[in-house]
């Protein structure tokens, strides 16, 4: 029903918002109100109606849209941001994940940022994503390069899922509303709860955390630490949902995941409280020269990752957000490339699994095949030479 609502002068303007609430897709989630809203009002992180980044950040794209148009629909360079082929997602994720981690730690990367950690007995689910498209709608928006590597029902019981921020690629709401059926608890970022609420996740199994806040599950304690983001999901997109990345530390183990985030001085600051780590899951793909400050590149994401281990010894980098999603102008093999050349140039160690290949941070070998190249577009059809010289050859299995 609509209001009327007095407007000095004597004007009267009419507010549709709870008629358009009643129209807009379910997958819109829901704003925060109520106890939620005045949690999110008292944050140190929120201030002037919308929570702010630890550094300064352009979160609306830089230079000329019409520029950034030609530059992402330009036929010979569109080509190259998917697969020409069948991306090789491993064939016996189910298989594996029934063998008990010989290490306490094993981690399985289902695609873009969706990560299962098996840490010291407890089951760990960052940013689940299992839909088809990133998007509000089923009929548009990015679709899926590959299928997931297992049916959600089939990935077993999971003691808690992490959800870094509220955008689509990240929070899918069919995924949500799947888990919700089931005993797990969520760790979300202050404000997120309101949508998973509205989807069906009852309140009290939520934990909902502002920044340097933590909460304990199946014990292991989970920390939400800062990052260079925003968010949003609806036309509005007031910044009333926080953004975060995540420390998940057990007894024995410890494991960062970096949700969405430009690079910033705050790594170190993580590291030196809650590291070093042994693996960090930091984004690396979907970054551009128009959105420098919310999306790192390999190189940056390299950097982050030895900003977190400091001078210690410690574990590898998995690289996250990427080769599952087109959702930038870079070329879909060009994050995995550039964090290999990045990380040789650092000296630092770099997980390459395929899709849904659970593999253990401490092994002497990690997955380190340039798999993406056997699906890849090349200019000219030209394949690139492996590390030994020899042609690119399909990743076996």
């Amino acid at each position: 029903m609509e209001t009327l609502i007095d407007q000095p002068g004597g004007a009267v303007s009419r507010s549709l918002s709870s008629g358009l609430r009643s129209l807009q897709p379910a997958a819109f989630g829901a704003e925060p109100a109520g106890a939620r809203l005045e949690r999110i009002r008292r944050s140190p992180n929120f201030a002037d109606g919308s929570f702010r980044n630890p550094e300064g950040a352009r979160t609306r794209p830089d230079g000329s849209m019409i520029e950034f148009a030609k530059v992402y629909f330009r036929k010979e360079e569109r080509v190259l941001r998917a697969p020409a082929g069948t991306v090789p997602v491993h064939p016996t994720t189910l298989a594996d994940l029934a063998k008990p981690s010989a290490s306490g730690l094993r981690v399985t990367w289902m695609g873009h940022s969706s990560v299962l950690a098996e840490i010291d007995g407890a089951r760990v689910l960052f940013d689940p994503v299992w839909g088809d498209r990133c998007s509000p709608f089923a009929f548009a928006g990015p679709k899926r390069l590959h299928p997931a590597p297992l049916p959600l029902a089939a990935l077993g019981p999971v003691d808690v899922v992490v959800i870094s921020h509220d955008h689509y690629d990240h929070l899918d709401m069919p995924t949500i509303k799947a888990l919700a059926d089931t005993d797990t608890v969520f760790a979300v970022p202050l404000g997120v709860g309101a949508h998973l609420e509205h989807w069906g996740v009852p309140a009290d199994r939520l934990r909902e955390l502002d920044w340097h806040e933590e909460t304990k599950v199946a014990g292991v304690t989970l920390t939400a630490t800062p990052a260079r983001h925003f968010c949003g999901r609806g036309v509005r997109n007031a910044q009333h949902t926080l953004w975060a990345s995540w420390v998940v530390a057990g007894p024995d183990h410890r494991v960062f995941h970096s949700g969405d985030t430009g690079y910033f001085q705050g790594f170190k600051e993580i590291g030196a409280e809650h590291g070093p780590f042994d693996l960090t899951m930091i984004q690396i793909g979907a970054y551009s020269a128009y959105w420098p400050d919310i999306h790192m590149t390999p190189e940056e994401g390299i950097r982050a990752h030895l900003d977190l281990q400091g001078s210690a010894v410690s574990g590898p980098m998995l690289p996250i957000h990427w080769a599952t999603f087109n959702l930038a102008p870079h070329p879909w093999t060009e994050p995995g490339e550039h964090s290999v050349d990045a990380a040789r140039r650092a000296a630092a160690r770099v997980a390459l699994p395929r899709p849904g290949e659970p593999f253990e941070p401490s092994a002497a070998s990690l997955p380190a095949s340039r798999w993406w190249r056997v699906a890849a577009a090349w200019p000219s059809g030209r394949r690139p030479l492996t590390d030994a010289g020899e042609p690119e050859v399909a990743v076996a299995g």
